[in-house]
Protein backbone atom coordinates (compact mmCIF):
# COMPACT_ATOMS: atom_id res chain seq x y z
CA UNK A 1 0.00 0.00 0.00
CA UNK A 2 1.05 3.27 -0.88
CA UNK A 3 1.64 5.89 1.62
CA UNK A 4 1.69 9.91 0.81
CA UNK A 5 2.06 12.69 2.40
CA UNK A 6 0.78 16.53 2.75
CA UNK A 7 2.48 18.63 1.00
CA UNK A 8 4.73 21.06 3.54
CA UNK A 9 6.78 23.48 3.84
CA UNK A 10 9.30 25.06 7.00
CA UNK A 11 9.01 28.60 8.02
CA UNK A 12 12.57 29.90 9.39
CA UNK A 13 11.38 33.17 11.42
CA UNK A 14 11.05 35.35 14.12
CA UNK A 15 7.59 35.41 16.10
CA UNK A 16 4.91 37.80 16.50
CA UNK A 17 2.63 37.56 19.70
CA UNK A 18 0.10 39.87 17.86
CA UNK A 19 -0.40 37.02 15.24
CA UNK A 20 -0.09 38.75 11.89
CA UNK A 21 3.20 38.44 10.68
CA UNK A 22 6.55 36.09 11.31
CA UNK A 23 5.96 32.41 12.04
CA UNK A 24 2.16 33.06 12.88
CA UNK A 25 1.70 34.74 9.54
CA UNK A 26 3.18 31.65 7.62
CA UNK A 27 1.86 29.13 9.52
CA UNK A 28 -1.33 30.66 9.25
CA UNK A 29 -0.53 30.95 4.99
CA UNK A 30 0.97 27.44 4.75
CA UNK A 31 -2.48 26.33 6.26
CA UNK A 32 -5.28 28.44 4.55
CA UNK A 33 -3.34 27.18 1.29
CA UNK A 34 -3.47 23.55 1.68
CA UNK A 35 0.10 22.95 3.03
CA UNK A 36 1.23 21.25 6.19
CA UNK A 37 3.22 23.92 8.01
CA UNK A 38 6.44 23.45 10.22
CA UNK A 39 8.82 25.66 12.07
CA UNK A 40 11.90 26.96 13.56
CA UNK A 41 11.91 29.83 15.70
CA UNK A 42 14.59 32.57 15.26
CA UNK A 43 14.10 35.33 17.45
CA UNK A 44 11.51 36.65 20.03
CA UNK A 45 10.45 40.31 19.02
CA UNK A 46 7.76 41.67 21.59
CA UNK A 47 5.15 43.71 19.49
CA UNK A 48 2.18 44.34 18.34
CA UNK A 49 0.24 46.47 16.04
CA UNK A 50 1.77 49.12 16.82
CA UNK A 51 5.42 48.76 16.63
CA UNK A 52 8.30 46.35 17.82
CA UNK A 53 9.69 47.21 21.09
CA UNK A 54 12.45 44.91 21.85
CA UNK A 55 13.96 41.95 19.87
CA UNK A 56 15.08 38.58 22.19
CA UNK A 57 17.38 36.46 20.31
CA UNK A 58 17.19 33.04 20.38
CA UNK A 59 20.50 31.49 20.38
CA UNK A 60 22.41 30.01 17.28
CA UNK A 61 23.02 26.48 18.84
CA UNK A 62 18.98 26.29 19.53
CA UNK A 63 18.20 27.24 16.10
CA UNK A 64 20.43 24.43 14.53
CA UNK A 65 19.34 21.95 16.98
CA UNK A 66 15.52 23.06 15.26
CA UNK A 67 16.33 22.93 11.93
CA UNK A 68 18.13 19.52 12.34
CA UNK A 69 15.37 18.12 14.13
CA UNK A 70 12.98 19.26 11.77
CA UNK A 71 14.67 18.71 8.87
CA UNK A 72 15.69 15.08 9.63
CA UNK A 73 11.90 14.03 10.22
CA UNK A 74 9.73 16.03 8.01
CA UNK A 75 12.13 17.15 5.23
CA UNK A 76 10.10 20.04 3.73
CA UNK A 77 8.63 20.61 0.18
CA UNK A 78 9.72 24.03 0.19
CA UNK A 79 11.44 26.44 2.64
CA UNK A 80 10.25 29.82 3.46
CA UNK A 81 12.96 32.18 5.40
CA UNK A 82 12.12 35.21 7.19
CA UNK A 83 13.41 37.14 10.20
CA UNK A 84 17.17 36.67 10.50
CA UNK A 85 18.40 39.10 13.10
CA UNK A 86 22.46 38.44 13.06
CA UNK A 87 25.49 37.34 11.10
CA UNK A 88 25.78 34.47 13.30
CA UNK A 89 22.53 33.17 12.99
CA UNK A 90 22.91 33.61 9.12
CA UNK A 91 25.86 31.22 9.14
CA UNK A 92 24.14 28.64 11.07
CA UNK A 93 20.98 28.48 9.06
CA UNK A 94 22.69 28.45 5.75
CA UNK A 95 24.94 25.65 6.99
CA UNK A 96 22.41 23.86 8.09
CA UNK A 97 20.50 23.96 5.29
CA UNK A 98 23.66 23.31 2.92
CA UNK A 99 23.71 19.66 4.54
CA UNK A 100 20.68 18.06 3.37
CA UNK A 101 19.27 17.89 -0.10
CA UNK A 102 17.95 20.40 -1.78
CA UNK A 103 14.50 21.97 -2.00
CA UNK A 104 12.99 25.34 -3.52
CA UNK A 105 13.75 28.48 -0.56
CA UNK A 106 12.02 31.79 -0.61
CA UNK A 107 14.01 34.09 1.61
CA UNK A 108 12.01 37.56 2.81
CA UNK A 109 14.77 39.67 4.11
CA UNK A 110 12.75 41.24 6.86
CA UNK A 111 15.29 44.50 7.23
CA UNK A 112 12.51 47.04 8.45
CA UNK A 113 9.38 46.71 10.00
CA UNK A 114 6.07 47.59 8.97
CA UNK A 115 6.00 50.01 11.51
CA UNK A 116 9.06 51.77 10.28
CA UNK A 117 11.44 50.16 12.95
CA UNK A 118 15.13 48.74 11.85
CA UNK A 119 15.32 44.91 12.28
CA UNK A 120 19.02 43.87 11.79
CA UNK A 121 22.46 45.52 11.19
CA UNK A 122 24.95 46.65 8.41
CA UNK A 123 26.92 44.13 9.09
CA UNK A 124 24.19 41.13 9.00
CA UNK A 125 23.23 42.48 5.74
CA UNK A 126 26.33 41.67 4.53
CA UNK A 127 26.21 37.96 5.57
CA UNK A 128 22.82 37.40 4.36
CA UNK A 129 24.22 38.63 0.73
CA UNK A 130 26.84 36.33 1.04
CA UNK A 131 25.17 33.43 2.72
CA UNK A 132 21.54 32.94 2.00
CA UNK A 133 21.31 34.78 -1.42
CA UNK A 134 23.38 31.66 -2.95
CA UNK A 135 20.94 29.24 -0.99
CA UNK A 136 17.63 31.28 -2.32
CA UNK A 137 15.41 30.50 -5.42
CA UNK A 138 14.08 33.97 -4.96
CA UNK A 139 14.10 36.45 -2.44
CA UNK A 140 10.99 39.05 -1.86
CA UNK A 141 12.07 42.26 -0.58
CA UNK A 142 9.95 45.40 -0.19
CA UNK A 143 10.60 49.11 -1.22
CA UNK A 144 12.78 49.75 1.74
CA UNK A 145 14.54 46.71 1.58
CA UNK A 146 15.33 47.26 -1.36
CA UNK A 147 16.66 50.38 -1.26
CA UNK A 148 19.47 48.87 1.51
CA UNK A 149 20.26 46.53 -0.72
CA UNK A 150 20.92 48.74 -3.95
CA UNK A 151 22.23 51.57 -1.94
CA UNK A 152 19.50 53.90 -4.10
CA UNK A 153 16.56 55.70 -3.39
CA UNK A 154 13.00 54.28 -4.15
CA UNK A 155 10.14 56.73 -5.47
CA UNK A 156 9.31 55.38 -8.90
CA UNK A 157 8.41 52.38 -11.19
CA UNK A 158 12.05 53.06 -13.10
CA UNK A 159 13.63 53.18 -9.76
CA UNK A 160 12.19 49.63 -8.83
CA UNK A 161 13.74 48.40 -12.40
CA UNK A 162 17.32 50.44 -11.15
CA UNK A 163 17.17 48.59 -8.16
CA UNK A 164 16.48 45.03 -9.09
CA UNK A 165 18.83 45.10 -11.66
CA UNK A 166 21.36 46.09 -8.38
CA UNK A 167 20.60 43.24 -6.31
CA UNK A 168 20.61 40.93 -9.43
CA UNK A 169 24.56 41.92 -9.76
CA UNK A 170 25.02 40.75 -5.83
CA UNK A 171 23.86 37.30 -6.38
CA UNK A 172 20.67 37.27 -6.30
CA UNK A 173 18.85 34.37 -8.76
CA UNK A 174 15.51 35.93 -8.53
CA UNK A 175 13.97 39.05 -7.29
CA UNK A 176 10.06 39.56 -6.52
CA UNK A 177 10.51 43.47 -5.89
CA UNK A 178 7.27 44.70 -4.02
CA UNK A 179 5.79 48.05 -5.00
CA UNK A 180 3.17 48.84 -2.22
CA UNK A 181 5.26 51.82 -0.34
CA UNK A 182 5.39 53.70 -3.46
CA UNK A 183 3.06 57.04 -3.91
CA UNK A 184 1.03 55.42 -6.81
CA UNK A 185 -2.91 54.90 -7.70
CA UNK A 186 -1.90 51.37 -8.26
CA UNK A 187 0.50 48.82 -6.87
CA UNK A 188 3.23 47.61 -9.59
CA UNK A 189 5.23 44.81 -8.41
CA UNK A 190 8.26 43.45 -10.56
CA UNK A 191 9.80 39.77 -10.92
CA UNK A 192 13.18 40.00 -12.29
CA UNK A 193 14.01 36.35 -12.71
CA UNK A 194 17.67 34.48 -13.38
CA UNK A 195 17.32 34.92 -17.16
CA UNK A 196 17.37 38.43 -17.27
CA UNK A 197 13.62 39.00 -18.24
CA UNK A 198 11.66 40.96 -16.20
CA UNK A 199 7.68 40.37 -15.15
CA UNK A 200 5.27 43.25 -13.55
CA UNK A 201 1.93 42.67 -11.93
CA UNK A 202 -0.40 45.38 -11.20
CA UNK A 203 -2.83 45.56 -8.39
CA UNK A 204 -6.00 47.71 -6.65
CA UNK A 205 -4.59 49.81 -3.63
CA UNK A 206 -6.55 49.12 -0.99
CA UNK A 207 -7.31 52.40 1.93
CA UNK A 208 -6.43 50.45 4.54
CA UNK A 209 -4.02 50.16 7.37
CA UNK A 210 -4.62 46.49 7.47
CA UNK A 211 -1.54 44.92 6.03
CA UNK A 212 0.63 43.78 8.89
CA UNK A 213 2.47 41.08 7.82
CA UNK A 214 1.98 41.22 4.63
CA UNK A 215 5.35 40.58 3.34
CA UNK A 216 5.54 37.58 5.71
CA UNK A 217 2.39 36.20 3.91
CA UNK A 218 3.27 36.58 0.22
CA UNK A 219 6.82 34.91 0.87
CA UNK A 220 4.82 32.02 2.83
CA UNK A 221 2.45 32.01 0.00
CA UNK A 222 5.01 31.47 -2.73
CA UNK A 223 6.49 28.83 -0.62
CA UNK A 224 3.13 27.16 -0.34
CA UNK A 225 2.91 26.79 -3.94
CA UNK A 226 6.09 25.82 -4.39
CA UNK A 227 5.82 23.09 -2.02
CA UNK A 228 2.88 22.12 -4.56
CA UNK A 229 4.99 21.67 -7.37
CA UNK A 230 3.81 25.17 -8.98
CA UNK A 231 6.41 26.36 -11.02
CA UNK A 232 7.81 29.81 -10.02
CA UNK A 233 6.43 32.19 -12.16
CA UNK A 234 2.97 30.40 -11.41
CA UNK A 235 3.68 30.90 -7.87
CA UNK A 236 4.81 34.19 -7.55
CA UNK A 237 1.12 35.19 -9.12
CA UNK A 238 -0.73 32.80 -7.41
CA UNK A 239 0.97 34.07 -4.36
CA UNK A 240 0.12 38.17 -4.93
CA UNK A 241 -3.34 37.21 -5.74
CA UNK A 242 -3.72 35.14 -2.44
CA UNK A 243 -2.18 38.14 -0.53
CA UNK A 244 -4.17 40.89 -2.73
CA UNK A 245 -7.69 38.88 -1.37
CA UNK A 246 -6.53 38.75 2.12
CA UNK A 247 -5.62 42.02 2.36
CA UNK A 248 -9.11 43.06 0.95
CA UNK A 249 -11.23 40.79 3.09
CA UNK A 250 -9.93 42.06 5.98
CA UNK A 251 -9.59 45.75 5.37
CA UNK A 252 -12.49 46.96 7.70
CA UNK A 253 -11.75 44.67 10.24
CA UNK A 254 -10.11 46.00 13.49
CA UNK A 255 -7.54 44.31 15.00
CA UNK A 256 -5.16 45.94 17.59
CA UNK A 257 -4.45 49.89 17.28
CA UNK A 258 -1.94 50.04 14.61
CA UNK A 259 -1.69 48.25 11.29
CA UNK A 260 -4.16 45.17 11.86
CA UNK A 261 -3.78 42.03 10.44
CA UNK A 262 -4.81 40.42 6.91
CA UNK A 263 -7.39 37.83 6.50
CA UNK A 264 -5.58 34.65 6.26
CA UNK A 265 -8.59 32.31 5.75
CA UNK A 266 -10.97 33.91 3.98
CA UNK A 267 -11.03 30.87 1.68
CA UNK A 268 -9.17 27.58 3.47
CA UNK A 269 -8.17 24.56 1.59
CA UNK A 270 -8.14 21.67 2.57
CA UNK A 271 -4.43 20.11 3.11
CA UNK A 272 -2.98 18.60 -0.09
CA UNK A 273 -1.64 15.40 -0.31
CA UNK A 274 1.86 15.16 -2.44
CA UNK A 275 1.92 12.17 -5.34
CA UNK A 276 5.12 10.93 -4.50
CA UNK A 277 5.45 8.44 -2.23
CA UNK A 278 6.73 9.33 1.66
Amino acid sequence: MKKYHYSHALTIAGFDGSGGAGIQADIKTFSALGCYATSVLTALPIQNTLGVQSIYPIPELVVQNQLNCILSDIFPDAIKIGMVHNSALVTTIAATLASYKKCPVVFDPVMVATSGDALITEETIKTIIEQLFPLSDIITPNLDEAAILSGIAIASVEDMYKAGALIHKLGAKNILLKGGHLKTPTLTSLLFLEDGSVKEYHFEKYDTNNTHGSGCTLSSAIASYLAQGQSLETAVAQGQNYVQEAIYQGMDVAIGKGNGPLNHFYNPQKLLKNELEY
